[in-house]
């Protein structure tokens, strides 16, 4: 599923063609993905300017005036910018059509599995952090209200095993399977120790971890494990700098100890006992 940087990839690279655009319309192709879509969504959109791209957790969000265009995609989904007239795939559900400079253009979302969302918040609808989607969603990691002491203090009752904690996203939000593993590897925390249990000094080192990790997966593009794509068509290459995840049975990196494979709430989790105490 794409995480965070993905996510975050997938905006900056649609933010310069959309952004400050006039919305000609919108092509649906199926009533919907994992939720319906919109009513009248082309009415509400087509005649509108985009004003900005912004992202909140694992969820884009597209500005305008009257209300935000929110978009998941899923577990297997992926935005493209395509020239106006690009013949669609079977899978090409949803396509946003706007105005440019150099022409018309499309946003078009491809998404086999069918899990990803296209929904809308409207002004009308209240502030859009109260979104059911958004709502109880943690702190963004890499801003600064994010730190050590934000993990520390929120986990101080909490008896579930840290990498659980990390993926229930009410603490801090957009931290996913794959980035979970690889910082609590850098900050040599097992990822089965109960998250109440970690002192303030550790939680130091991986809020940092987290910070680092999620920033270094941006720059390279995010990791690209089945479906995931950028923007222009390219795959992301973080995958090749994994010291634990999807390593198991392989050497770590650091001790040459073979790393561990388990499961925890049916998600794989990939750690290396020698490193991570």
């Amino acid at each position: 599923m794409p995480e965070l940087p993905e996510v975050e990839v997938t905006r900056r690279g649609v933010a310069p063609h959309i952004e400050g655009r006039m919305v000609e319309g919108v092509l649906l192709r199926r009533d919907g993905l994992r939720w319906p879509f919109p009513a009248g969504l082309d009415k509400l959109l087509a005649g509108q300017r985009v004003l900005s791209t912004g992202r909140r957790g694992k969820y884009l969000l597209i500005h305008f005036s009257h209300g935000t265009l929110i978009v998941h995609l899923g577990m297997s989904g992926h935005l493209r910018v395509l020239p106006d007239g690009t013949e669609f795939k079977k899978h090409d559900h949803f396509d946003l059509i706007v105005a440019g400079q150099d022409g018309r253009q499309v946003l078009r979302l491809h998404d086999p599995r069918r899990f990803g969302a296209v929904l809308w918040h409207g002004n009308e609808d209240g502030a859009l952090d109260e979104h059911l989607l958004l709502r109880g969603l943690g702190v963004e990691p890499l801003e600064d209200g994010f730190s050590g002491e934000t993990l520390f203090r929120a986990t101080r009752r909490r008896k579930a095993p840290v990498k659980q904690v990390l993926l229930a996203g009410d603490i801090v939000v957009g931290v996913g399977n794959i980035y979970a593993c690889e910082s609590l590897f850098r900050a040599g925390i097992n990822p089965k120790i109960h998250a109440g249990r970690i002192s303030a000094a550790r939680y130091d080192r991986l809020a940092l971890a987290i910070k680092e990790i999620l920033a270094e997966a941006i720059v390279q593009g995010g990791s690209t494990l089945r479906d995931f794509i950028a923007v222009n068509g390219q795959s992301g290459y973080f995958q090749q700098t994994y010291f634990v995840y999807d390593r198991a049975g392989m050497p770590c990196r650091n001790c040459l100890a073979e790393i561990r494979q388990i499961k925890q709430g049916q998600r794989s989790t990939f750690y290396c006992v020698n490193c991570q105490k």
